[in-house]
């Protein structure tokens, strides 16, 4: 009788743990969210104001103008790290010298760049516009520039750029230099 009392004890702890152990193997239907920081979004639409200086040397003249304007534009991503951009510039520029007249400077630019890390861009740039001011014998000029810049995204819709151009005429009477100006500008950007 021992025998058989120590025997149905035995199943009966059995039984009890295999249930104990059978509670535990209950896996959640719905796993947790993994969270992983996306970094700064560069696609998009974008629009900001910037301020800096141009410098001409062309034709025997040196002038320094302040200038003050805004760029509107969007970025596409093809690649991870490869950014390719259009953009419109539009720029007052004021002189400091009688004979280059102050003007304003409209161009339409392709962008291209390198995604360094999530908040560091630097790209080239090539553009064709046009030049609002007293010319001699004209009011309006077209115009080219090529460049490059650096942009840092600050937060997570804010950027600030650097930038600096060559900028030449399409129609030179005034001399043969392939840059008549240089612009350099720093600017602060929304993107949408």
């Amino acid at each position: 009788m021992l025998v058989r009392s120590l025997a149905l004890g035995v199943a009966a702890v059995a039984l009890l743990s295999s249930a104990a152990n059978a509670a535990d193997l209950i896996i959640p239907t719905s796993p947790e969210p993994i969270y992983e920081a996306a970094g700064f979004d560069w696609e998009g639409l974008y629009a900001g104001a910037r301020i800096g200086g141009s410098f001409v040397d062309t034709a025997g003249f040196d002038a320094t103008g302040l200038v003050v304007g805004g760029a509107v534009g969007v970025n596409f991503l093809p690649a991870d790290a490869f950014l390719v951009g259009v953009e419109a510039t539009a720029d007052y520029v004021w002189y400091d010298d009688a004979v280059f007249a102050d003007r304003g400077e409209f161009f339409a630019n392709v962008r291209a760049g390198a995604i360094l890390t999530d908040s560091v861009l630097v790209y080239a740039l090539a553009g064709v516009g046009v030049a609002n001011g007293d010319f001699i014998g004209d009011d309006t000029q077209g115009m080219y520039q090529l460049g490059g810049g650096v942009e840092l995204a600050v937060t997570d819709s804010i950027t600030v750029r650097g930038e600096v151009v060559g900028q030449g005429f399409f129609d030179d009477a005034a001399g043969d230099d392939f840059f008549d100006a240089a612009k350099a500008t720093v600017g602060v950007f929304y993107h949408f």
